[in-house]
Formats: C-alpha cells, sequence, structure tokens
C-alpha cells in the first residue's frame, strides 16, 4: 500500500475514532488485524424511525492502493433488507462508492452517508430488485419485512415481527436452513406455499 494511502487512512481511522458526531449517530469502525490498514471494520447503527432502528450493522471496508483517488470497497456484513443492498452479497448501491466518489471524501463521510442510505432508500435505482418491488408495491410489507430481517441479524429490539418469526420457524421445520426460509418467505411475500415453492425452485 503506498505510503499516501497509509498516511491517509490512518488520519481517518483516528477521526472517526475521536469523533463525537460519529459516537452521536452510532458509527465507528475497527482495526480487524494490527498495523493493517486495508482492511477494517465500520459498524452503523440503524437510524431512528426506520425498519433499522437500533440494529447494529456490520460494513465490511477494503482500502486499495489507489486511495483516497478511488473509493473504499464497501459491502454490508450483516444482512439487510434494502433497495439499495444486495440481500445476498451486502453489495451497495450508493454514487459516491462509484461514480461519484471524490478525494475529498472520509471513511467517517462515506459511512455515515450508508446511515443515511438506510434512513431514504432510492428505490428507482436498485441494488436488488426484488426488495425494490416491494417497497414500491408494498411499503407496509416492505418496513415490516426490513424490521424483521433487522431483529434476526442485526439485533435489533424484536417489535411486531413475531408472526413471521413463526413462518420462518414452520417452514424451516421441513430441512431447509433458517436464512433460506427467511430469503424465501421475504421473496414471496410472506405466502408459505410460494416461500415452499421457491425454496425447491433454488
Amino acid at each position: 500500500m503506498a505510503n499516501i494511502s497509509i498516511s491517509r487512512v490512518k488520519r481517518e481511522f483516528a477521526e472517526v475514532v475521536k469523533s463525537e458526531e460519529a459516537k452521536r449517530c452510532g458509527i465507528c469502525i475497527k482495526m480487524l488485524n494490527e498495523n493493517n490498514f486495508t482492511k477494517l471494520l465500520g459498524e452503523i447503527t440503524g437510524p431512528p424511525d426506520t425498519p433499522y432502528e437500533g440494529g447494529k450493522f456490520l460494513v465490511d471496508i477494503e482500502i486499495p492502493d489507489s486511495y483516497p483517488f478511488n473509493p473504499p470497497k464497501m459491502k454490508f456484513i450483516t444482512r439487510i433488507w434494502h433497495p439499495n443492498i444486495s440481500s445476498v452479497t451486502g453489495a451497495i448501491c450508493l454514487d459516491i462508492l462509484k461514480d461519484n466518489w471524490a478525494a475529498a471524501l472520509t471513511l467517517r463521510t462515506v459511512l455515515m452517508s450508508l446511515q443515511v442510505l438506510l434512513s431514504a432508500a432510492e428505490p428507482d435505482d436498485p441494488q436488488d430488485a426484488v426488495v425494490a418491488k416491494q417497497y414500491n408495491e408494498n411499503i407496509h410489507l416492505f418496513m415490516k419485512t426490513a424490521r424483521h430481517w433487522s431483529e434476526a441479524y442485526a439485533k435489533a429490539r424484536p417489535i411486531k415481527t413475531q408472526d413471521f418469526h413463526e413462518k420462518v420457524r414452520k417452514l424451516s421445520e421441513t430441512g431447509f436452513s433458517d436464512d433460506s426460509c427467511r430469503t424465501a418467505l421475504s421473496k414471496s411475500g410472506w405466502d408459505e406455499q410460494r416461500g415452499m415453492e421457491t425454496l425447491l425452485d433454488s
């Protein structure tokens, strides 16, 4: 890794750690290995008044040698139901991580932008077409599904998705994993028969 990248990342890492604003927003960053600034772990707290509220979402951060002239590679490790984040791979559709990257941007501003994305989805420019379709066609079902995923994967406080947990449990009794059943049901509008058909077709 080039010296300019290392010094820049060290400075930005310290900026996030010391930032009162980041702490207040529930954003932090950690090193995975001592003295290795190319692989980092970000954490974002789901923002209030969203289905992600209170959840802890981990983000894989990979710093390229060409940083800061090229953006960091980021993806969600914690599974999430969101139009702009793949429910399968965690890939993120966010303009500043692609064509609209600028060298003036920092790891702190990118993590805060990801948190804003959780508050303001852009379903017309989706990363996950199935989630975006649900968002556009049945926002109530989307909100409840996203909350359920936050409870299941991001340790958000359980609220009102116990019936979804029960459907996952029932379907998993057929021998499929909870994750597979949850994904199939989410894609099938929580219809158990369609969920089973989705599982059998996959």
